[in-house]
């Protein structure tokens, strides 16, 4: 590729770029999501991890060691930590990524159906702490015969209630207007940064789609390609159904724009189109179709995913730890 050809296809990417990043920018909203949770795990203090490691002959501060507080496998506990493993499968499901910790993007025409499910959740988590909370001197009392002389009192509030909660809020990452009339160089500057973290923002989405694209696409292969025997190997229903999921969310949250990455879901999504998993056991041949299509489709992805172009990755400053907990 010559120079004038490499340049125009250069300007032609960075051209691209900032128009998908000004359409995201657009059509999306930050949002926060994060929880407030009570550890119960505790570290054990230098006296108690010098007394664990006495009967070894070794130096308690060689060893890390903690506690629970209470059995984390009593179903009400299980039920409160079951909340945060669904809005944190729920938030992945209707959000984008972001180069800003703990911060994604969602659809603006989605919010107000995002924060009625958030305030469902909190409900549903605040109900199953209630339960949790009329348990607790039970648990306490359990957790004192199990710990032993490592139980201490002072290791237990007394209420759990507000301990546990979720939150969610929707930060400003435009840069402030008033900005523009104080100091409009800063503002230019402020406006070119977020335009930056924008087209990054694109970067991301792609990766994770592909890269979940790619997982779909290898392992449905492997499935359908026959054992060492020469047997159909066993699969689940949800190594073909995940694709339809895939392929709604991919239909639904991403910027829709000619290129590569929309022909290959195009391409895998044409294949599977109206194809059951019944269907693939019956049939030899339609494992087959479906199998060598589908390593085309991988081949392809592997080659884009090695040859696309690198954007620029803005790492930022603030801290990675925020607290509460942010997801």
């Amino acid at each position: 590729m010559n120079a004038t050809i490499l340049s125009e296809t250069v300007q032609s990417v960075s051209s691209q770029e900032q128009d998908l990043a000004q359409q995201l920018r657009e059509a999306s909203l930050a949002c926060r999501v994060s929880f407030t949770w009570f550890g119960v795990r505790k570290t054990l203090t230098p006296q108690e991890k010098a007394e664990a490691a006495a009967p070894f002959g070794a130096e308690g501060r060689f060893l890390s060691a903690s506690k629970h507080l209470f059995n984390t496998r009593h179903p009400a506990y299980r039920a409160v930590t079951a909340i945060r493993s669904q809005v944190r499968r729920f938030w992945y499901e209707v959000s984008l990524p972001f180069p800003q910790p703990g911060i994604r993007l969602i659809r603006r025409q989605d919010v107000t159906s995002i924060d009625r499910r958030l305030q469902h959740y909190r409900e549903i988590l605040h109900e199953s702490v209630d339960r949790l909370e009329n348990l607790y001197h039970q648990l306490q009392d359990e957790a004192r015969r199990r710990l032993g002389r490592l139980y201490r009192e002072t290791d237990y509030p007394p209420s759990l209630r507000g301990l546990f909660d979720l939150q969610w809020d929707y930060p400003n990452v435009e840069p402030p207007e008033y900005l523009a009339r104080l100091a409009p160089q800063v503002y230019e500057a402020e406006c070119r940064r977020v335009q930056a973290r924008f087209e990054e923002a694109v970067s991301l989405v792609e990766e994770a789609f592909s890269q979940q694209l790619r997982e779909l696409v290898a392992h449905l292969v492997e499935r359908l390609t026959p054992g060492p025997d020469g047997q159909p190997k066993v699969f689940r229903d949800s190594a073909v159904e995940s694709f339809q999921e895939f392929f709604r969310r991919f239909r639904t949250l991403v910027i829709r724009t000619p290129g590569e990455l929309e022909e290959l879901v195009r391409e895998a999504e044409g294949l599977l189109r109206g194809v059951r998993p019944e269907q693939l056991r019956r049939s030899g041949q339609l494992r087959e179709e479906i199998r060598q299509g589908l390593e085309e489709v991988q081949e392809r992805l592997d080659l884009w995913l090695v040859d696309r172009p690198r954007r620029r990755i803005l790492r930022p400053q603030e801290s990675c730890a925020p607290s509460p907990k942010t997801l």
